[in-house]
């Protein structure tokens, strides 16, 4: 099995390359096909076998004819028009002519003997230029992705900081808190219990129990030297 798959293999590269050189070699072509010659009344009119045909660089045409009884002749595009023999860039009297192409264009072929050209005997071939392989182009390498912008990071604002500044401290004798309305110094408030025909202030509560309390305290006293007093005379007149 393996045998049979290296021969294989070696038959398709074998194959490959007698393609290769096939397709590199040059051709030759007979004037008229292979059954065909130069001369008068071909087989297949001259220009529609040339049109069938692709000529390439380095091809060859072959034109058979009988030695001494004609010629080819290779001339410029004026001569080929007029049938002019008279002169020729080449000239072959062979009977075996192989003429190769050495260059892309158009080549005119006429017959230099009596009025054979005149009588049809010509023939135009148009060699395709070369096709130059063009370099293989690398594939473009593709272009570096571009980074995604990065977001910034945004950072929290910080909160805003309150500065509640301390109750300033009310200064003396500064106005009552508002709800409260004092009264006017030495104006008594109308029907307060504290207050006086006449509009003599009451005496305060503080007034009337140190009234009370000395009062109560200088009772024990003269009470006291009352009764002293009533025990010495009594004491007098009990001696007497």
């Amino acid at each position: 099995m393996e045998a049979l798959k290296s021969s294989a293999g070696f038959l398709l590269v074998l194959g490959v390359a007698i393609g290769l050189v096939s397709s590199s070699e040059a051709y030759n072509f007979y004037v008229g096909g292979r059954g065909g010659s130069w001369g008068l009344n071909p087989p297949e009119d001259y220009g529609r076998w040339a049109g069938r045909n692709r000529f390439q660089v380095n091809d060859t045409i072959v034109f058979k004819y009988k030695k001494g009884n004609d010629s080819v002749l290779v001339v410029k595009k004026e001569d080929y028009d007029s049938c002019n023999s008279n002169n020729p860039i080449q000239s072959f009297h062979d009977g075996n002519t192989v003429f190769k192409f050495d260059r892309s264009g158009p080549f005119y072929f006429i017959s230099g003997t009596g009025d054979r050209c005149q009588k049809g005997e010509k023939l135009i071939i148009v060699v395709l230029a070369p096709r130059n392989k063009s370099p293989t182009q690398p594939p473009p390498s593709p272009a570096p992705p571009t980074p995604s912008p990065k977001s910034p990071t945004s950072s929290p604002a910080p909160s805003p900081s309150i500065h509640v500044p301390p109750p300033s401290p009310s200064p003396p004798g500064s106005s009552p808190s508002p709800g409260f309305s004092p009264s006017p110094s030495g104006a008594p408030s109308p029907g307060s219990p504290g207050s006086r025909p006449g509009g003599a202030p009451a005496p305060s509560p503080s007034q009337n129990s140190s009234t009370n309390s000395s009062s109560s305290s200088s009772s024990p006293v003269l009470s006291g030297v009352s009764f002293g007093l009533v025990a010495l005379v009594l004491g007098t007149a009990l001696i007497n």
